[in-house]
């Protein structure tokens, strides 16, 4: 099998899943993926379920100037954790509380029903990342680790 049938398949079963085809290409895309070396800050949450979710921001002032993730977890948790940190690039810290499920499904439009709880610890994972900062401040990069739930 050739690498474009393959990711014709994996878009098909997605498709048929119930992903939207913006959630699909957020799930294929890279450039959100990774760490940022130096980050001002990072937060790593894992759900119920066993996702593991990693946010990486870095801030300049009051804006995220950048952000990442790194994800152990099924298709959701992928669309929806890359689709938060991309959303939250070159927002202020307090454009970026706004940042939740609601705004979220606006940008990925659609998952299974039964992925609903992994936009769910997409979201929770960078409200968290932004908590922790505001709560420690700048200049004190530091990792931070957390249980998520289902909320």
């Amino acid at each position: 099998m050739g690498k474009q049938e393959m990711t014709d398949d994996i878009y098909e079963m997605l498709s048929e899943s119930g992903y939207s085809d913006k959630a699909i290409q957020y799930f294929r895309a890279e450039e959100n993926i990774g760490v940022i070396e130096d980050a001002d800050q990072v937060t790593d949450v894992t759900g119920p379920c066993g996702d593991k979710i990693k946010i990486s921001l870095s801030i300049d002032g009051d804006k995220i100037s950048d952000a990442k993730v790194q994800v152990l977890g099924c298709p959701g948790a992928v669309a929806s954790s890359c689709a938060v940190v991309n959303m939250a690039k070159g927002k202020t810290l307090k454009e970026a509380e706004h940042i939740d499920m609601d705004a979220l499904y606006k940008e990925i439009e659609k998952l299974p029903d039964q992925k609903v709880h992994c936009a769910r610890l997409a979201v929770k994972t960078f409200q968290k990342a932004l908590d922790d900062y505001k709560e420690r401040g700048p200049n004190r990069a530091q990792a931070s680790r957390g249980q998520g739930g289902h909320d």
